[in-house]
């Protein structure tokens, strides 16, 4: 982790946020268009997933240095694997590799995102709120 000032408090979001991913994830499908309206151009479920991981990726890449990059990638990789597991395992959710391949095109996008200059936004945050309250 990088020299937080509040590490613990990161930590504490980021469960949070993994917690409501997982259960959005879980919910009845409220999140795409009807199927009727979709449009055929856009799956919106499959854009959901990749525009949620990316948004994974980055928030970890503020909180860890680039070479643990890989290793919250695979944990993000391994989050998605348990999304479609315990969506599997109910009646009104469907497993689907298709959403697996979403989540890992969102994280890698998310990484290349970091690694243009939103890495680190964490510490950026920090020092910024400490400049304006001290």
């Amino acid at each position: 982790m990088l020299p937080l000032s509040y590490p613990t408090r990161w930590r504490i979001a980021s469960i949070f946020l993994l917690t409501i991913v997982l259960g959005a994830a879980m919910a009845p499908d409220i999140w795409s268009w009807p199927k009727p309206l979709e449009p055929e151009w856009l799956p919106s479920d499959k854009l959901l997933h990749g525009l949620t991981f990316a948004g994974l990726a980055i928030w970890y890449s503020g909180q860890y240095a680039r070479r643990s990059y890989g290793s919250f990638a695979f944990g993000l990789l391994l989050f998605g694997i348990l999304i479609e597991a315990c969506q599997s395992m109910v009646t009104y959710r469907t497993a689907d590799t298709s959403d697996l391949l979403a989540d890992v095109v969102g994280i890698a996008v998310g990484i290349l995102i970091a690694f243009t200059g939103a890495g680190g936004w964490s510490l950026k945050l920090e020092s910024w709120l400490k400049n304006r309250v001290g």
